[in-house]
C-alpha cells in the first residue's frame, strides 16, 4: 500500500488536532492552557494554523490516503525550539499562565516533536514510515542527529525507535515529567 507524505496544510488543523493530542496527552492542557478537551483541541488548531509555533502546519508532515489523514510527524530544528515556544508561552500568557517551557532538543538536532498514527491505521506500518520519511527529511536538510522524547511507560514506542536505530543518550524531564531522550546519528 502506498502512502504518500506531504506537508499540512492549515486546512488539514481539524484532523490534525486530535493527533496531536492523542501523542502528547495531558502535555496539550500546559501548552494550550485549557482543561475542556472542546478547548484544547480548538487552541490545537490554531496552532496548526499558525507559522511561528512548533505544531504550526510548517513544521508538520501528514501520511494520507484518499484524503484521509492516517498520521503525523511534527519535525524541527533543535536550534529553533526556544523560538518556537516563545510564541506558545506569549499566548499563555494572554491568558494569564506564565511559564516557561521545557526545551526538548539539544540545538544540534533535528527533533521529531510528535509522531502518531491514527487509532484506525495503526498497525500498518504508518509510524515506520513517518520515521523513515523524518530520517530522510533530516539528511536532506544536513543534520547528523535526529532526536525524539519518549515517555518511560511508552515500552513499545521506544521498542520501535531502538529498531529503526534510536539509542537512549540521556534522561530528560517535560512538565516535569521523565522522559528519555533518544538519538539517532545520520
Amino acid at each position: 500500500m502506498t502512502i504518500p507524505i506531504r506537508q499540512a496544510t492549515p486546512q488539514d488543523a481539524k484532523k490534525i488536532a486530535p493527533l496531536i493530542y492523542d501523542a502528547i496527552g495531558d502535555i496539550a492542557n500546559n501548552l494550550t492552557g485549557e482543561q475542556d478537551l472542546s478547548s484544547i483541541f480548538n487552541s490545537l488548531e490554531q496552532f496548526v494554523t499558525e507559522t511561528t509555533n512548533r505544531h504550526s502546519y510548517l513544521n508538520t508532515f501528514v501520511a494520507v490516503k484518499d484524503n484521509d489523514i492516517l498520521g503525523i510527524v511534527v519535525l524541527y530544528d533543535g536550534q529553533q525550539g526556544d523560538a518556537l515556544d516563545r510564541q506558545l508561552e506569549q499566548q499563555l500568557a494572554k491568558k494569564n499562565i506564565h511559564v516557561t517551557l521545557d526545551v526538548e532538543a539539544h540545538p544540534d538536532e533535528y527533533y521529531i516533536d510528535t509522531i502518531c498514527v491514527a487509532p484506525n491505521a495503526r498497525g500498518l506500518g504508518i509510524g515506520t514510515k513517518l520515521l523513515h520519511f523524518s530520517e530522510q527529511h533530516a539528511k536532506e536538510l544536513g543534520y547528523q542527529k535526529l532526536s525524539l522524547n519518549v515517555e518511560l511507560e511508552k515500552l513499545d514506542a521506544r521498542r520501535l525507535y531502538e529498531r529503526m536505530g534510536f539509542v537512549v543518550t540521556e534522561p530528560w524531564t517535560i512538565i516535569n515529567e521523565p522522559f528519555h531522550h533518544m538519538v539517532k546519528s545520520l
